[in-house]
């Protein structure tokens, strides 16, 4: 009977020692990444003044830099994703973050404006690809029907970057210097590489052919998938990038408020992503036109109540709130990519540098024309609407989608994921009597 007792106990002991991390410690592992990725990306642009000045350019001039890294994650999502198509996923995500800190770490370093471009560059180059593997590495802990939520607790990391991590770099950089925000991106780069070692699931080498997956990009569903992000999304960064300065030349308040305008944007892009998930779930491509259609009229009613700073924050909210827009578009792409899983899912970070790109270059050809600070909203507008044309379009597509999500011979069983009998990324429980209770509901 002692014996007995004892064998129990130790294998008790030996189950719980094996058992995975909680699906939320691996989530928030994974988030860490783009908490950091938010912050040095929205942060560079509120110390651009910082370090024009140390470097001695103008502030035009060393908004180059800020391309830099946009064209470093446009480029970077792509290439990567391919030439880690036959890598285990746990390492992409941990030689990404290695690469990323590296890149802000020579910012920090950077000894002239030169080597800040080149520095710019490099820490982009991981940006899309990082997302793109964390995405799809969250989607394959939950079952098919929570793939969206997973995602959205996936991109929290980025929204809360907003309302934390880009007023404390801001911070540290008139406190310090702007050497010392990136400096902490760096760390903060560190920090997601140790808990991805400790808690990301373990899973083996890729079989992923990188040519079947460039194969899979012929397929319109993604490229129409990607336009709806690339259009639509342009609408938001028209008004964000240009929002410091509408608070000061029309809503008229103080710079010391701006903050608060800011951190209203990042709660609801922070909520959107927690909440409008759940949404997409149970209808995905409903929620997504949605989406695009309450992000249009928010933009059309800015102008109207870019005058009075409490409509406004409440405006600046729902458009913030349209951020969800990323993860619902990241979901679809897993439905329609085929076996282009990784490559659809970084590409899907290009369109939305893309988006960021687009808005401000149409948003700024409206002020420079004279049609002021608040002909942002119905520039946006027009780019929600046209994105909303494009998401008709691929809402009239109602065949079968070709749903191949890392499961036969593409992608070996994770080592310490909770076990399941169905493919990672889609398990199926609506047939199952067992049920387990859902970590992500």
């Amino acid at each position: 009977m002692t014996i007995s007792s004892q064998a129990t106990s130790l294998r008790a002991t030996s189950i719980a020692a094996s058992a995975p991390p909680h699906l939320g410690v691996i989530l928030f592992s994974l988030a860490m990444g783009g908490f950091a990725i938010g912050t040095t990306e929205f942060a560079s642009m509120s110390l651009l003044p910082f370090f024009a000045a140390d470097l001695r350019v103008d502030e035009p001039t060393a908004g180059h830099a800020i391309s830099a890294y946009a064209l470093g994650v446009v480029l970077g999502a792509p290439l990567i994703a391919v030439l880690g198509a036959r890598f285990a996923r746990r390492t992409q995500l941990l030689v990404l973050m290695v690469v990323f800190a590296l890149g802000n770490a020579l910012t920090a370093l950077a000894p002239s404006y030169g080597w800040m471009i080149a520095a710019r560059f490099l820490a982009g180059l991981p940006h899309g690809a990082y997302f793109g593997v964390a995405a799809l590495v969250a989607a394959s802990l939950v079952p098919q029907h929570r793939r969206s939520q997973a995602v959205g607790r996936l991109m929290l990391g980025l929204t809360c970057a907003t309302i934390i991590g880009v007023p404390l770099a801001n911070l540290i950089g008139q406190a310090v210097g702007w050497r010392a925000s990136f400096g902490l991106v760096s760390l903060l780069a560190l920090l997601t590489v140790l808990l991805c070692a400790l808690f990301a699931p373990r899973d083996h080498a890729g079989r992923s052919d990188p040519l079947r997956e460039l194969a899979a990009l012929r397929s319109g569903r993604i490229w129409i998938t990607l336009a709806i992000g690339a259009i639509g999304f342009g609408g938001m960064f028209a008004v964000y990038t240009y929002l410091a300065t509408t608070l000061i030349e029309v809503t008229k308040v103080s710079t010391a408020a701006i903050p608060f305008f800011l951190a209203v944007f990042g709660i609801g892009a922070t909520l959107g992503n927690l909440f409008v998930p759940r949404f997409a779930d149970r209808a995905l491509m409903p929620t997504a036109g949605v989406i695009l259609l309450v992000s249009a009229s928010a933009l059309l009613v800015f102008p109207l109540v870019a005058g009075n700073p409490w409509a406004l924050a409440a405006d600046i909210f729902v458009i913030g709130a349209g951020v969800a827009l990323g993860a619902v578009l990241q979901t679809r792409l897993m439905d329609v990519a085929g076996d282009a899983q990784a490559l659809a899912a970084a590409l899907n970070h290009s369109a939305f540098n893309t988006a960021n790109a687009l808005g401000p270059f149409l948003g700024g050809l409206a002020i420079r024309e004279g049609l002021g600070w608040t002909s942002t909203g119905p520039v946006g507008a027009t780019l929600a609407l046209l994105g909303f044309l494009i998401w008709i379009v691929a809402a009239r597509d109602t065949g079968p989608a070709p749903v191949k999500v890392t499961s036969g011979g593409d992608a070996a069983p994770l080592e310490n994921a909770p076990v399941r009998p169905a493919p990672p990324l889609a398990p199926d429980y609506r047939s199952r009597s067992d049920r387990p209770k859902d970590p992500v509901a």
